[in-house]
């Protein structure tokens, strides 16, 4: 086996204080600690996490700010096999964003052997040459050292086997809170260096109303995801500040449509006496509140289009 350095802490000496700022993203397949780490890291709930595959359709960014650097997550789509027309767009989405960043974070889960679908992301990854990689032992806090060592060495192996070459592999535990900051430690050098590209506040750059929707997209998919996996888009139509309210009680209407691919699963949606679709209402209210720090009037109607994932028209008006 070739000489394999697992990274437990930092041994570097500091070196002249330089600037970096990139863009990384975390590649993995569903479930396998993407958000998690990229909340643990921007120390915010910023990705939605979800038990699902592609619930993250948009470029969500969560930005960490260092002194020395500014390392900017970019939230891909997962990759997969395509079904549809959304899920070959969804995977072109993915090659050209891997193509542009510069380092990539490959997350496998330590509790589950590799398998198939770690397989199919790791050959993909072999294609992109240039970028940096480094593969992310998540979820350390499930396993015991014996298996995690396990892990780590049939990584190892995985990266000779397709010609991979790890720039470094970590194991963390996000939600244990274990080594998050040495893996920003080891992926800020991977960064070109360059001034920050946004200001010290901004944890994302999303446009609030895409966050919007995927709270409230995320909160419609509670406890039917069987049912309906990902036939849910939502679109924010309009976010008003209600007039004539004082200047220290401002209300924000939001108008949002929660649409789905056929009739039948409107009711779905909906519940029995609307009940489903007034706690999706109550849950999202919440967050969006907490999002945008100010109270918010929630309008939601639940409308039918047509086969949206299939039809090219649909999905550019739902924004994809």
């Amino acid at each position: 086996m070739g000489a394999m350095s697992v990274r437990t802490q930092s041994s570097e000496e500091p070196a002249e204080a330089v600037h970096r700022a990139g863009f990384a993203c975390f590649v993995g397949r569903p479930n396998a600690g993407k958000s998690t780490l990229t909340n643990a890291l921007v120390g915010q709930k910023v990705a939605i996490t979800s038990n699902r595959p592609q619930t993250t359709r948009h470029t969500v960014r969560g930005i960490v700010h260092r002194p020395e650097a500014q390392l900017i997550l970019v939230d891909t789509p997962g990759l997969h096999k395509p079904r549809t027309l959304l899920g070959e767009r969804l995977n072109d989405i993915v090659r050209t964003t891997w193509a542009e960043v510069d380092v990539i974070g490959f997350c496998l889960p330590a509790n589950e052997k590799l398998g198939p679908g770690d397989r199919f992301i790791a050959k993909e990854l072999a294609g992109i040459k240039k970028t940096p990689k480094v593969a992310i032992v998540t979820k350390t806090d499930l396993v015991d050292s014996k298996t995690l060592a396990e892990q780590l060495i049939a990584i190892d192996q995985l990266g000779q086997e397709l010609g991979i070459t790890w720039a470094e592999i970590v194991p963390v535990s996000a939600t244990g809170n274990q080594q998050v900051d040495l893996l920003a430690d080891l992926l800020t050098p991977l960064l070109p260096e360059g001034p920050a590209l946004y200001p010290e506040g901004d944890l994302t750059d999303e446009p609030e109303q895409v966050m919007v929707a995927e709270l409230i997209r995320e909160a419609a998919l509670e406890g039917v995801r069987d049912e309906l996996p990902h036939s849910i888009a939502v679109v924010v139509e309009e976010m008003l500040p209600r007039e004539d309210r004082p200047a220290d009680k401002p209300l924000l209407d939001i108008h949002a449509n929660v649409y789905i691919e056929r009739p039948s699963q409107k009711g779905i949606i909906i519940g029995p006496k609307g009940k489903r679709l007034k706690d999706v209402g109550i849950k999202s209210r919440q967050q969006i509140e907490a999002l945008l720090g100010t109270p918010v009037f929630l309008d939601l109607h639940v409308k039918v289009a047509k086969d949206w994932q299939r039809d090219p028209k649909q999905l550019r008006r739902l924004g994809f």
